[in-house]
């Protein structure tokens, strides 16, 4: 029996993920961890999703998103460690990062560096900064292997059950995804206006 078409937003991945599935995932997560600006963790997740409905292994999508993430961040490891210190000499003062802020954060992951890594992943900035950031810190390869290979399984055990879930309950969510995501996007607007707001009194309250 044919999987069900996937609704929506969905339907224009499945194109994608037809041609290039897995590969896909594995240079994108791989691609993220290593530094680079991309949806890394938002292509994972929607192939856990096709995975859910039938489309691919959600088993080979997790296994191959867990390697790509330690042998992305392990490529950005041995970049902060082998030239990052001259990348930051010749031009970090063009993005504000003096040789006084590196020696400080470098203190400081010096202290956190094992939390860091492993939760970083949730973080956006961090997840692409961590294996770099730890290389530039000399924190010792086997120490950050296992943090970093803790931080995966926790990132992509999360991500790809949540979107598996989802993928197998598809035909149930999306028409209430779609009853609701004005209500949704309403509460959103009215966050961020009062975020801003706040910061706004704030400002005016310090002068």
């Amino acid at each position: 029996m044919a999987p069900p078409p996937l609704p929506g937003v969905l339907a224009d991945l499945a194109p994608v993920l037809d041609r290039f599935g897995y590969l896909a995932v594995a240079a994108l997560v791989f691609a993220e961890d290593f530094g680079l600006p991309v949806p890394g963790e938002t292509l994972m997740l929607a192939a856990a999703v096709y995975a859910g409905a039938g489309r691919l292994n959600i088993v080979v999508v997790a296994a191959i998103a867990f390697l790509a993430a330690v042998l992305g961040d392990n490529a950005g490891y041995t970049i902060g460690r082998l030239i990052g210190h001259r990348l930051i000499t010749r031009w970090g003062r063009y993005v504000l990062l003096t040789e006084e802020r590196l020696a400080k954060a470098e203190a400081f992951f010096a202290r956190h560096g094992g939390k860091i890594v492993t939760v970083a992943r949730f973080i956006e900035g961090l997840r692409q900064a961590n294996g770099i950031i730890a290389g530039l810190a000399e924190m010792p390869w086997r120490r950050f292997l296992a943090f970093n290979t803790l931080g995966a399984a926790l990132w992509v055990g999360a991500w790809v059950s949540l979107g598996d879930l989802a993928g197998q309950h598809l035909n149930t969510l999306y028409p209430a995804i779609q009853r609701y995501e004005l209500y949704l996007l309403a509460a959103a607007l009215v966050l961020v206006g009062a975020f801003l707001a706040r910061r706004l009194l704030r400002k005016k309250g310090s002068r």
